[in-house]
């Protein structure tokens, strides 16, 4: 992690507020010496949690008053017109102003991405926004899943975008120089989806800036074929959900017939340590921080209901991202990119 690394956090987004930022915030500086955080949102609730941690004067933790809350039921027009105030919006200009390498919430999703996007604005030659994150695999490494409800609805070349962006983030992540990226779909066959998935198919086949494998299926999600996997909002979104609900179940099952004879629970006794590994690798809580990327800037976007671990991870997801310089990589990327495009679009 960079040396004084800063991050502004919205503390007042989500379900939980400060009951799970302030713990986490607390627990980031704690692990990380480096980090400072700017803790956005009402200085009186905020010190006052502050003060029963035994933080209020804490160093690198530093209260930026605001007024105002974006809330979950808040149109994202309105917020983004008459929230200029909120806890939201102050972390996104913080951003903006260079005195933040990136921000952190769990408030509003439609509300943070249109300030997002008004307030920092697209790289040079991306059209849209994507949510991305990564997802537990049968291999050891994960793989990264976008778009996930940013857009709910895509045109091919807002996929192409999406696939080279969502390449750049895992090569930096996974250490790959040609990640393997899929094209999400109801099938593995040519003659399968919607005529958009199959132009931004032949499109992302004709692109040699990323290593497109084809189609994949929900169920490869989780194989570890893929580095990279694109889809639409609507469909991330979803799918994304989805695997969070099934490792929840998992875990729900096997805890609950473990508890349900003498013999299963001597047996959990002795089988503690794989457990707590299964437990670890599955836990959506690890996972949770979806980044936003194509902007000019780090924004990171954590569950409404994330816990202090969760909102924790969404956190160390950040500075991640600013070690990474994903921005700077995606901006290269499509400059490289610019010049070929103008030279085909001539002959």
């Amino acid at each position: 992690m960079h040396a004084d690394l800063t991050i502004a956090l919205d503390m007042m987004g989500g379900d939980y507020g400060p009951r799970s930022s302030i713990p986490a915030a607390l627990a980031a500086v704690e692990k990380h010496p480096r980090l400072i955080l700017l803790l956005c949102g009402n200085r009186t609730v905020l010190e006052s949690a502050l003060e029963k941690a035994n933080a209020l004067s804490h160093p690198r933790l530093i209260v930026k008053h605001c007024d105002e809350v974006v809330t979950n039921t808040c149109d994202p027009a309105q917020a983004l017109r008459n929230k200029r105030n909120s806890s939201m919006r102050v972390a996104l200009d913080l951003v903006k102003s260079g005195q933040a390498q990136a921000c952190v919430s769990s408030g509003n999703t439609g509300a943070l991405l249109s300030m997002a996007h008004y307030v920092l604005k697209m790289l040079p030659g991306i059209k849209r926004p994507a949510l991305i994150t990564s997802v537990p695999t049968e291999k050891k490494q994960p793989v990264y899943l976008l778009d996930l409800g940013a857009n709910i609805q895509c045109d091919p070349e807002t996929l192409l975008q999406f696939a080279i962006m969502g390449s750049i983030v895992a090569g930096a992540a996974l250490k790959l120089d040609k990640p393997k990226v899929h094209l999400l779909n109801i099938g593995l066959e040519d003659i399968k989806g919607h005529d958009g998935i199959k132009q931004a198919a032949r499109l992302m086949q004709g692109c040699s800036a990323i290593n497109y494998q084809g189609y994949c299926e929900g169920s490869d999600i989780f194989s570890g074929k893929s580095d990279v996997i694109v889809c639409e909002g609507f469909v991330g979104n979803v799918a994304l959900k989805t695997c969070e609900g099934i490792a929840k179940l998992i875990m729900f099952k096997f805890t609950k017939a473990l508890k349900k004879h003498l013999f299963y629970r001597s047996l959990a006794f002795l089988l503690r340590p794989v457990i707590k590994k299964l437990y670890k690798r599955v836990n959506p809580d690890q996972y949770n921080g979806a980044s936003l990327v194509g902007l000019r800037g780090i924004v990171v976007k954590s569950h409404g209901n994330a816990s202090k671990k969760a909102f924790m991870a969404a956190i160390e997801e950040a500075a991640r991202e600013v070690d990474r310089r994903i921005p700077d990589k995606i901006q290269a990327a499509f400059e490289e990119m610019a010049p070929i495009e103008e030279t085909s679009v001539r002959s």
